[in-house]
C-alpha cells in the first residue's frame, strides 16, 4: 500500500485532534476531580458499595447537604467517574410508586488514571516477552496469587467460616482499597463476582496475554479468606473483561485439586 503523499499524515489531522482533546479533557477533569478531598472521598465511598448510590446516601454518609452531595455526584458524573441514571429504589413500579430515584454508578475502568503517566501496560508486555513460552502460564498466575495474597494482607481482614462469605470478604476488601466488586451468584461449590474495577483489569486489556495473571490475583485473594479448616483449592475464570462496556465476571470454583487459572478474557 502507498505511503501517504506529500502534506499528507495518513490520518485525518483533524480527527486525529479531536481524539487527542477529548482524551486529554477526560484525564484532567478525572485527575482534577480525585485531587479534590471532599471528590475523592465522595468516589471511593461509591466505588466501596455493592449498587449505586444516591445523592440521599452520600449526604446521609458524609453529614453534608442533599444538594452539596448531588452537586459533588455531578461533578464526578462529569469528570467520568462516575455515571448517572435512573431507578424506583422502593422497589415498587406503577403509579403512586413515586418518581424515579438519579443514581450513580461506577462504570467499567479499562485504564489506569496515571499523571505522569507510567507505562506499567508497556512494562508488562515487556516482561511478557522476555518470560520463555514454556511455563509462562504457570510464573504468571503464581505472580498473581502472590499479589491477591498481598491485597488481602493489606487491608488486614480476617478470614471467614463459608465460601460465600469469603468471596464476600474479598469484595470488601477490595472496597477498601477504592476498587468496587460484588457477589453477583453463588451457590454452595461457585462463586460469580461482577467487578467493574479489577486492580488488574487496565494491565490484561493492553495485554490479553497476561490474563494470567489476573485469574492468580482473584485465586490469591479469595484463598486469603478462605477458612483453615476448609482444604479446597479455587478455579477461577474471567469473563468479559476486554469489554469496555461491561464489568468483569470472575467465577470462582471450589474443589479438590491443583489450583487452575485456564479461562478466558
Amino acid at each position: 500500500m502507498p505511503g501517504p503523499g506529500p502534506g499528507q499524515r495518513g490520518a485525518r489531522p483533524e480527527l486525529t485532534l479531536a481524539v487527542l482533546k477529548c482524551v486529554t479533557m477526560f484525564l484532567v477533569d478525572a485527575l482534577e476531580a480525585v485531587a479534590r478531598p471532599e471528590l475523592r472521598d465522595v468516589v471511593l465511598f461509591a466505588r466501596a458499595q455493592a449498587h449505586p448510590v444516591s445523592a440521599d446516601d452520600v449526604a446521609a454518609r458524609f453529614r453534608i447537604h442533599r444538594t452539596v452531595a448531588r452537586g459533588r455526584l455531578e461533578r464526578l458524573a462529569a469528570a467520568g467517574l462516575l455515571t448517572a441514571s435512573f431507578e424506583r429504589r422502593t422497589g415498587r413500579s406503577g403509579p403512586g410508586a413515586g418518581r424515579p430515584a438519579k443514581v450513580y454508578a461506577v462504570p467499567p475502568e479499562t485504564s489506569a488514571i496515571e499523571f505522569p503517566e507510567r507505562h506499567y501496560d508497556r512494562l508488562l508486555g515487556r516482561l511478557l516477552g522476555a518470560l520463555p513460552e514454556e511455563g509462562r502460564h504457570e510464573a504468571l498466575a503464581e505472580a498473581g496469587i502472590a499479589f491477591g495474597a498481598d491485597l488481602a494482607d493489606a487491608t488486614g481482614l480476617a478470614r471467614t467460616k463459608s465460601i460465600r462469605a469469603a468471596a464476600e470478604r474479598a469484595c470488601t476488601a477490595l472496597g477498601e482499597l477504592g476498587f468496587q466488586a460484588t457477589v453477583a451468584e453463588a451457590t454452595p461449590d461457585t462463586v460469580t463476582i461482577a467487578t467493574p474495577t479489577c486492580p488488574l483489569r487496565p494491565l490484561v486489556v493492553a495485554n490479553p496475554d497476561a490474563a494470567a495473571i489476573d485469574r492468580g490475583m482473584w485465586v490469591g485473594l479469595i484463598d486469603t479468606f478462605l477458612p483453615k479448616a476448609r482444604a479446597c483449592t479455587v478455579t477461577c475464570d474471567t469473563q468479559g473483561c476486554l469489554d469496555s462496556h461491561e464489568s468483569c465476571r470472575v467465577l470462582l470454583t471450589f474443589g479438590d485439586g491443583s489450583p487452575n487459572t485456564n479461562g478466558h478474557s
